[in-house]
């Protein structure tokens, strides 16, 4: 286990693009952190510097207080399970996850036992004989877990280690690296693009776009206190609704509907007053009861919860475009109307699309 410090690092690659700006971030020990983003936003860029896969154009990275910015990969105790697995095909599995062992030369009575442990945690203990293109995709990326075991490295890198799996597979593989947390109580840095992943994985996420950290948090934080737009749309699914609308004396006017606000809300909105915002609203607060007149053309059923998709306020445009979450099954039909209401709702300004709220802390 470990502590990471990560320091204003910046990637700028030697046609002068640059793929990572002042990437700051404190990994505590123990901790398990996911980088979460679109492609393309940096953040599997930032896990191979920080693996020392590619160079640190600036700042500075410190493993338990040692810079160890300029350190060759071999020599930064870390260990990288990679999305395409990077087994040995003519070896067995227990010879793969044996391998960095035995090219250490390390004790062969020392390896069989770490091997086998690493095996019984990973379940793989009667798979060891059997050659990678007998298993599964997902117990080859046990397989490759194992291998980063035995090392018992001080840092665990992720890079986006499921995306070639189905998704039962994604699933059942996912609750397993979280089950490997737990028991290790290893330090841990995990890169995806899936929102599902870094909600039920991490401590900590750090969403990213353009290369750019935009939020830093807890599952909960980001979900519930987005730090701007860009985070409230990619954090939640369905995605966040947004919504044009003007700041009146103890309402939000938008095309074809008005949103009463309750004190607090007024008070957070009273330098608006008269301003254009953009109104968040998840499909999960999208409440069944309310005045707000909708038109449903689209109805997903999906068990315990109803995916119902319309436009608000008579306005047939994209702006007025609304996905609502209902509980249990639903039997809308194209060109039904109906009424909803807002329950949570989010602000943000028009302009810098940050959370209306946060600006000092943007």
């Amino acid at each position: 286990m470990a502590q990471l410090n990560i320091q204003h690092i910046d990637k700028i690659y030697d046609n002068n693009v640059q793929a990572v700006f002042d990437f700051n971030l404190d990994v505590k020990d123990g901790e398990l952190i996911v980088l979460v983003g679109p492609s393309g936003c940096g953040k599997s860029t930032t896990l191979r510097m920080i693996a020392g896969l590619e160079d640190i154009s600036a700042g500075h990275l410190l493993l338990d207080g040692k810079d160890i910015t300029q350190a060759p990969a071999k020599d930064r105790d870390m260990a990288m399970v990679f999305q395409n697995y990077a087994l040995y095909g003519h070896m067995t599995i227990y010879e793969n996850m044996a391998f960095s062992l035995t090219l250490r030369k390390e004790n062969p009575n020392v390896i069989h036992k770490k091997v086998l442990a690493a095996a019984e945690i990973l379940g793989l203990s009667s798979q060891l004989n059997k050659k990678p293109s007998q298993l599964s995709g997902g117990q080859r990326q046990r397989v490759a877990m194992g291998r980063s075991i035995v090392r018992n490295p001080k840092v665990f890198l992720f890079d986006e280690p499921l995306s070639n799996l189905d998704a039962k597979l994604r699933g059942a593989t996912r609750r397993e690296i979280l089950l490997l947390h737990k028991r290790l109580k290893a330090t841990m840095l995990y890169v995806t693009h899936d929102q599902t992943e870094a909600l039920t994985l991490a401590d900590r996420i750090v969403c990213m776009s353009m290369g750019h950290v935009q939020q830093v948090g807890t599952p909960l934080e980001l979900y519930d206190s987005p730090a701007n737009k860009f985070v409230a749309s990619f954090i939640g699914l369905p995605p966040m609704n947004f919504f044009n609308a003007t700041v009146r004396e103890g309402f939000l006017e938008g095309k074809g509907f008005k949103v009463a606000l309750d004190a607090s809300e007024r008070a957070l909105l009273m330098p608006y007053a008269g301003k254009e915002i953009d109104l968040g609203v998840r499909p999960e607060n999208v409440l069944t009861e309310g005045d707000i007149p909708m038109k449903v053309f689209s109805n997903e059923n999906l068990g315990m919860n109803t995916l119902v998709h319309g436009h608000i306020g008579g306005v047939e445009a994209v702006s007025n475009k609304i996905s609502a979450k209902f509980r249990g099954w639903c039997d809308y039909k194209d060109g039904d109307q109906t009424t909803v209401g807002f329950g949570r709702k989010h602000f943000f300004d028009k302009e810098t699309g940050v959370a209306i709220g946060r600006e000092d802390k943007a």
